[in-house]
């Protein structure tokens, strides 16, 4: 069960983050076991289907995005893609700001003359 939750999979770099993963484990496989009662048992064409009592948390996670789906998200629907419609007729536009070239020279010491004696 650890291996199909991801508990093994997290590869953390310090002991602190380590913990967290490991606190948050347990109420997640809680959320999927209280979630158990309102999901539809969804089973891959080989899998068996399972009494709805009996559902391990590994087969309400596999059902989980019919949940997920029902409940909605409150993210805003992605914007269309494609061409774009275009300057707006009548509007202004703007010449960009232009800035002179700042030019940076190395300085260099001078080199001493010799005399000739």
């Amino acid at each position: 069960m650890k291996q199909r939750l991801h508990w093994t999979k997290a590869k953390l770099g310090t002991t602190e983050k380590g913990q967290r993963w490991s606190d948050l484990m347990p109420l997640v496989t809680w959320q999927l076991w209280l979630a158990r009662e309102i999901i539809e048992d969804n089973p891959l064409p080989w899998q068996k289907p399972q009494p709805q009592e009996k559902l391990t948390p590994g087969r309400v996670a596999q059902s989980f995005p019919g949940v997920l789906a029902a409940i909605g998200t409150p993210a805003h629907m992605p914007k269309p893609r494609g061409k774009s419609t275009g300057w707006e007729k009548g509007k202004k536009r703007k010449k960009k700001p232009r800035y002179p070239v700042v030019k940076k020279t190395i300085t260099r010491k001078k080199k001493e003359k010799k005399e000739a004696a």
